[in-house]
């Protein structure tokens, strides 16, 4: 077995050696070739790595970018699978890098972002100390396998993990019902207010009781099924957060200040980041922080320098043209993204890139659930809507069907030919692209503009 483990270590480093060579991202490959040679390969390479966690639909990404600051301001060395590489072959990969030859931690933390799927075996193997579940939302149609088993996934996960304090989204129906079938400590964190001024109309995903099925009441919803949330019949309610943003003081297109309310001490905060569902990466980045020991002095100085992860609220220059990528990849995420479009002032060009591969999900009917009928509350502030991808046909008919006339949508399919003629209107570009058609945009920008590549950042 020793032998098995030094020979996956290697291999793993040196496939990945010789594809940055190469100039290619490398962040699968690797660890499968590592999980061939030894299967449980990460359950042995990640003894004495102080790991945290974070899983759930939304926020997983820049939750793990948050707590990389808390890290990194503190000068306490780690590793973290940055690429978003999130199965168990990637996070493998990962571990594997941080090991010497004997198999022995370079870095004993780590930051670790994991698919929910993925969660039940991974969690097993790494002993997490903390994990942080953002939400659970409706993702990746004709992939996932739905609501109820991505819920099951994280439920399972986290009973494979019993010596982790949880911190769950304490708005979140569904993911905090798992509290009361598990035995690890708990930490709920939320919002105690309404994010958005104008909220969009919106499908929920848990409109009846997880538990008894009759229909929940609220007192207010901050986007989707979240909020505060009550049964009216069994009396399962939201948890009253250890962790919360107890109100909003300031926000602009850049960033937002909250008044945060941590177990007994209360503080403002400022988040480098817009977008009002970014204020829950933010409160379960600092709950899961806390619990690891950092000072609430600490994260405010770390919130403050934080810079987020690759198109999540990703602003570029090109050319001189202000640039915003957002990834969005089922209905919700994208309500919340045309919300902050909507809260923009001056003129704005609107692009959204649809793909239908693995990765994405194959059934794009999910933009039917989209308030895009929204954005024609911008009036002439829309300069116009380019639409791009191996599904920018369904995309342009959802939108005509919105109401946009012919004349505001321009399909271009190609991402280098779409690039060149959002560049070319001279007003501020918002890119909406999902997974897939994320990494060809960022892959052809960083070889136009020399931005950093998604895996060497």
């Amino acid at each position: 077995m020793k032998l098995r483990i030094v020979l996956a270590v290697l291999l793993c480093k040196l496939i990945r050696f010789f594809l940055r060579v190469l100039g290619r991202g490398g962040t699968a490959l690797p660890g499968k070739v590592a999980v061939w040679i030894c299967p449980e390969l990460l359950k042995h390479i990640a003894k004495g790595v102080k790991c945290v966690a974070i899983t759930g639909t939304n926020g997983k990404t820049t939750s793990a970018r948050m707590l990389e600051q808390f890290y990194i301001d503190s000068g306490i060395g780690f590793f973290s699978n940055k690429s978003g590489s999130n199965l168990m072959q990637g996070i493998t990969a990962e571990f594997a890098l941080n090991c010497r030859a004997s198999g022995k931690p370079i870095h004993k933390y780590a930051v670790i972002e994991c698919d929910e799927a993925a969660s039940k075996k991974v969690f097993e193997y790494m002993n997490p100390v903390v994990v942080l579940v953002t939400n659970v939302f409706r993702d990746q149609m004709g992939v996932g396998g739905g609501i109820d088993a991505t819920l099951d996934n994280i439920r399972l996960g986290i009973k494979n993990a019993p010596n982790a304090t949880v911190c769950f989204n304490a708005d979140d129906s569904l993911t905090s019902s798992i509290a009361d079938e598990i035995t690890n400590k708990t930490v709920f964190y939320g919002v105690d207010f309404n994010i958005y001024k104008n909220h969009i109309n919106e499908i929920s995903d848990a409109p009846n009781c997880i538990r008894c099925n009759a229909v929940y009441e609220y007192d207010y919803v901050t986007y989707g099924h979240l909020g505060s949330f009550r049964c009216p019949s069994c009396g399962y309610a939201r948890k009253t957060p250890d962790v919360a943003a107890t109100e909003l003081i300031t926000q602009d297109a850049d960033t937002q200040t909250i008044m945060l309310r941590a177990f007994d001490e209360t503080s403002d905060v400022t988040i480098n980041l817009p977008g009002g569902y970014n204020i829950y990466n933010a409160a379960g980045a600092i709950a899961a922080a806390l619990e690891m020991g950092f000072s609430i002095n600490a994260v405010k100085d770390a919130m403050i320098r934080f810079e987020c992860g690759f198109g999540r609220m990703e602003k570029l220059e090109l050319n001189g043209v202000p640039v915003r990528m957002v990834l969005v990849k089922n209905p919700v995420g994208c309500n919340q993204a045309i919300s902050y479009l909507l809260s923009l002032p001056g003129d704005m060009l609107c692009v959204i890139c649809l793909n239908d591969r693995i990765a994405d999900g194959t059934d794009v009917s999910w933009i039917w659930d989209v308030n895009f009928e929204k954005l024609g509350e911008m009036g002439d502030k829309l300069r116009g809507i380019l639409v791009s991808g191996t599904r920018a046909g369904d995309m342009a008919k959802r939108l005509k069907h919105a109401g946009f006339p012919d004349e505001c949508v321009r399909v271009l399919k190609g991402q280098g030919e779409m690039l060149d003629a959002a560049l070319g209107q001279g007003a501020p570009v918002f890119i909406m692209p999902t997974y897939t058609a994320m990494l060809e945009l960022r892959g052809i920008i960083s070889q136009r503009f020399g931005v950093k590549n998604y895996w060497e950042e």
